[in-house]
């Protein structure tokens, strides 16, 4: 739970690095928590089956979309890529499996263009 509530306190910090641990924990407790929401707006009747999203959930997602995007460009960064990567998805198919590797790659050792280690 520290390394969700650290990327939260990181909000739109895009400078730096983050590792590999707190990139996979917050995804983790992102999934947890917006699977825990879905289900309340399901049983609550906040659901909306057109769209597949449901009030509470949907509210969650707005407030984590600029933290997920911040720490997905400094997990980026500590594998000595721009963020610009995360563009690489709008390919169909490959470009989701690129960046999935990209994410589970080690950091790169040392210090690199973008701070020092995380490690």
């Amino acid at each position: 739970m520290n390394w969700y509530l650290e990327v939260l306190k990181k909000y739109a910090e895009f400078n730096g690095r983050a590792s590999r641990q707190e990139y996979w924990f917050f995804m983790l407790f992102n999934i947890l928590i917006s699977a825990f929401l879905a289900t309340i707006d399901f049983f609550g009747g906040s659901f909306n089956v057109e769209t597949g999203v449901g009030l509470l959930s949907g509210l969650y997602s707005v407030a984590v979309l600029i933290p997920g995007i911040a720490v997905t460009v400094r997990r980026l960064h500590d594998t000595d890529r721009s963020g610009w990567w995360l563009l690489i998805p709008l390919i169909p198919v490959i470009g989701g499996i690129v960046l999935f590797i990209f994410m589970v790659q080690d950091s790169t050792s040392g210090d690199n263009q973008y701070g020092s280690s995380p490690k």
